[in-house]
């Protein structure tokens, strides 16, 4: 294969990589693409009241949510002064248990939060849960209504879901039959009623049911119980049903808290136990929310990321990783362009002090310590002195220039010169005295040339290195380094006029 279709293919393929990773990381890890950009995490608070006996030991314990598809708890929080406090999974349900020897006596009040993400790409494995459907003794005409009930509705239906919907919509609806009305004026007072009468008539039928304790995810609900609801097995998947509603066909903002005949709360010790809710909807940026997410998911692209690294050290590479844009703005002017630079990448060294002193100040200083230097060096060119000692004259003689600078710019007020010390001293020492022998080999046109070059090749670096957009998206998303480097790869194997060289040979043209 040619040179040049080895560095074709060679470039497409880290381009493609680059941008399959952050496609990757925008539509499963919910990266976002702009700081800006936000999403909502979701505080579920129980309250736990209770009324304690004096000088009685108590233990409380009480169901948790589990892993449901589409929802990731993030965070779990208990607050419970002087109580102990564990958890332990009893049938597959998670209870929260707190205990405590002697409590005094009064109203006392426990709290338990969870802060949860939506995510639809989350996905649970399947938990069997303890169900038992107790029966329950009824009346001769109620027994009979119900069994003409279900008779009815059951020639109607064709499955498990068109059944339970079908016997919903007929408890639900403004003229509902003798039997239904029958057993809705005797049995379903209330909700929890309603909801444990629908489960018995499901499983009369045979069908699999099971208990549901949800929340609605809405924002600034306060001192709210579960909404009562159930689920019910069809082709070897679960099928979510509010019992005022019907078929849930999407149940992303719906958290379910308790599932399974367990009870949701349990009470030793005490007495007029009670457990209400609150659901508070909190906005926070969404590159915080998909990395608090990527806690519990473990994902191995986000856990050897620079995300892992301390504080301090990620703050060092955020800067490190505008370079390479300060180096691809480098190679579009010096190869499309035609611009020339004094030194190959000096202009993105200067770009990243820009960076530090505020760009117009460092363009100043630049200046002054750049022609303060060349005045010196001009000097020293007479004294016939060796190469490597005349370097070394030029560096601390470019060292005190810029303390004098520093100096005279803070007793004239002028604080954001101090940050002068920011300036590659080195790259400025080298820059003088490859200037100097420009200067004498070639005149002084090409140092302005040079100069000027360099001074406009990091102004551009600057702005790019400076954006806020570029800059979030290389420190979140450092596999866009990747197409860089492909980019740059492909610049560097042109070979034709740059636009410098289209204007001289203009007139030739013409």
């Amino acid at each position: 294969m040619k040179s040049k279709n080895q560095i074709l293919l060679f470039s497409i393929i880290l381009i493609t990589i680059s941008l399959s990773l952050m496609a990757y990381k925008v539509k499963y890890l919910n990266f976002p693409l702009f700081q800006e950009e936000t999403t909502n995490i979701w505080n579920i608070e129980a309250k736990i009241t209770f009324d304690a006996k004096k000088n009685q030991s108590a233990l409380i314990s009480m169901a948790l949510p589990s892993s449901q598809d589409g929802l990731i708890i993030i965070n779990e929080e208990s607050s419970s002064a002087n109580y102990g406090y564990t958890n332990s999974t009893i049938n597959n349900v998670k209870r929260a248990i707190w205990s405590k020897r002697e409590v005094e006596q009064g109203e006392q009040v426990l709290y338990y939060s969870i802060d949860l993400i939506k995510d639809k790409y989350y996905k649970t494995k399947p938990i069997e849960f303890e169900q038992t459907i107790e029966t329950q003794d009824a009346s001769k005409p109620i027994i009979q209504a119900a069994l003409s009930l279900l008779d009815n509705i059951y020639n109607k239906s064709a499955n498990s879901l068109s059944f339970t919907s079908l016997l919903i919509q007929e408890f639900n609806s403004k003229e509902p039959s003798q039997a239904a009305l029958m057993i809705k004026n005797n049995y379903m007072k209330t909700d929890i009623q309603k909801r444990d009468v629908l489960i018995k008539l499901i499983n009369k039928i045979g069908y699999k049911v099971r208990t549901i304790g949800a929340l609605y995810l809405e924002d600034k609900q306060r001192n709210i119980s579960l909404t009562p609801m159930l689920e019910v097995l069809h082709k070897d998947k679960w099928y979510l049903f509010d019992i005022n509603k019907g078929l849930l066909e999407n149940s992303s903002d719906i958290l379910i808290w308790q599932r399974g005949s367990q009870f949701l709360l349990e009470a030793e010790g005490v007495k007029n136990s009670n457990v209400k809710f609150s659901v508070t909807k909190n906005i926070v940026p969404a590159r915080s929310a998909a990395l608090s997410k990527d806690v519990k998911n473990q994902n191995t692209l986000l856990d050897f990321s620079l995300f892992v690294l301390p504080n301090e050290t990620q703050n060092t590479f955020k800067l490190l990783l505008l370079v390479p844009l300060g180096a691809l703005v480098v190679v579009l002017m010096r190869i499309f362009i035609g611009i020339k630079t004094s030194g190959t990448f000096m202009p993105v060294l200067l770009a990243m002090a820009f960076i530090e002193t505020q760009l117009l100040p460092g363009i100043l200083m630049f200046i002054v310590v750049v022609t303060m230097g060349l005045i010196v060096r001009s000097y020293l060119s007479h004294l016939n002195l060796l190469l490597v000692a005349r370097i070394s004259s030029v560096l601390i003689v470019v060292v005190g220039i810029m303390a004098f600078v520093a100096i005279l710019s803070q007793k004239l007020g002028l604080e954001y010169a101090t940050s002068i010390t920011f300036f590659p001293i080195i790259i400025l020492a080298w820059t003088i005295e490859r200037m100097s022998i420009i200067w004498e080999e070639d005149g002084a046109k090409e140092v302005i040339q040079q100069g000027s070059g360099s001074l406009l090749v990091s102004i551009l670096a600057y702005f790019a290195m400076t954006n806020n957009t570029l800059s979030f998206i290389t420190f979140n998303f450092p596999e866009v380094l990747l197409a860089v480097l492909g980019l740059i790869i492909l610049v560097g194997r042109y070979s034709g006029y740059r636009l410098s060289e289209l204007y001289r040979f203009y007139t030739m043209v013409k």
